[in-house]
C-alpha cells in the first residue's frame, strides 16, 4: 500500500500497454507515495482532456494537487518525484558528483534504450510493411544499449553491481520497464534476450522481484483486462502479432467495444 505522503494524491495519466507510464507507477510505489491513476485508451491520447495536460498527446503526465505543478516527459517526472519527495535520500545522492551521475544515467535511457526498444518494437510488429534493413538497425542498437550497460555493471563489486554508487537508484529503476518487455520486442526466449550479458540480467532480476515492481504489475494486468487488452497490448480474441498486424494492415478495427 501507498503511504499518505503527500496529503493529496499526485494524479498518473497514462494508457497502460506502453512501458513509460509503469516507469513512473514503480517510483511511486517504491517511495510509498500517495497517487492515482487516470487510465484512459491509447486512441484517445490525442483528445480531450488529456491532450489538454499534455499538449505532446504522450503518456505519462502528472499533476501534483500539492504542489500545483502538471508536468510530462517521464524523464522530468522521475526528477522531480525525486527532488520533491525522495527526502530521506533513499533512491539518491546528495553529493554532488553522484547526483550528476545517476541524471546522466536517466538521459542515456530516455534517449538510447527507450526510443531505440520502442523502434525495434515499432518495425518488428506494428510498421505496415516488414523493412529488414529497419528491423536489423534496432535489434542492433538494442544489443548495443545492453552492451553499455553490461560493461558499466561487470566492473562494478560484486556485491554493488548498480549503476551507481552502492545501492539502487531511480537510475537503476528506469530502465526496468522496457527491459522487461525485451522478450516481446526481439520475439525470443527470456533466456536469448540476456545472452551475452549477465550482469544486466542479474540486475533486472533483482529489481523484478521487488514488491513495488510487483504492485505495479498488479494496477498494468487490472487496468489491461478492463480495457479487454492482453499483457503485450493485442486486444483479447487476436492470439498472434502476426494476426494483429494483419488486422492492422487491413485497416480492420482492433480495439474491443468498439466497431
Amino acid at each position: 500500500m501507498a503511504s499518505q505522503y503527500p496529503a493529496k494524491p499526485i494524479r498518473v495519466w497514462l494508457t497502460p500497454p506502453g512501458p513509460n507510464p509503469w516507469k513512473v507507477v514503480f517510483l511511486l510505489e517504491e517511495l510509498q507515495l500517495n497517487y492515482e491513476i487516470r487510465s484512459f485508451r491509447f486512441d484517445d491520447v490525442k483528445k480531450p482532456p488529456f491532450i489538454t495536460i499534455n499538449p505532446n498527446g504522450r503518456v505519462p503526465a502528472i499533476e501534483d494537487p500539492n504542489t500545483g505543478l502538471t508536468l510530462w516527459e517521464s524523464g522530468a517526472i522521475y526528477q522531480y518525484l525525486i527532488e520533491v519527495y525522495d527526502t530521506d535520500k533513499r533512491l539518491t545522492y546528495a553529493t554532488l558528483n553522484e547526483r550528476h551521475l545517476l541524471n546522466q544515467w536517466l538521459h542515456f535511457q530516455m534517449s538510447g534504450q527507450g526510443p531505440y526498444y520502442g523502434q525495434a518494437g515499432w518495425f518488428r510488429h506494428l510498421h505496415p510493411e516488414k523493412i529488414p534493413s529497419a528491423i536489423e538497425r534496432y535489434a542492433k542498437e538494442v544489443r548495443r544499449v545492453l552492451g553499455v550497460l553490461e560493461t558499466v555493471l561487470a566492473a562494478r563489486p560484486a556485491d554493488t553491481q548498480w549503476l551507481v554508487g552502492d545501492k539502487m537508484t531511480f537510475a537503476d529503476m528506469a530502465f526496468v520497464p522496457w527491459n522487461f518487455r525485451l522478450s516481446e520486442v526481439l520475439m525470443c526466449s527470456w533466456d536469448e534476450v540476456w545472452e551475452g550479458v549477465p550482469h544486466v540480467r542479474a540486475w533486472q532480476e533483482r529489481m523484478v522481484e521487488l514488491p513495488s515492481w510487483k504492485r505495479a504489475m498488479e494496477k498494468r494486468a487490472r487496468l489491461m483486462d478492463e480495457q479487454g487488452l492482453q499483457w503485450n497490448g493485442v486486444p483479447k480474441g487476436i492470439e498472434t502479432f502476426t494476426e494483429y498486424e494483419e488486422k492492422i494492415k487491413r485497416g480492420e478495427n482492433t480495439i474491443p467495444g468498439k466497431e
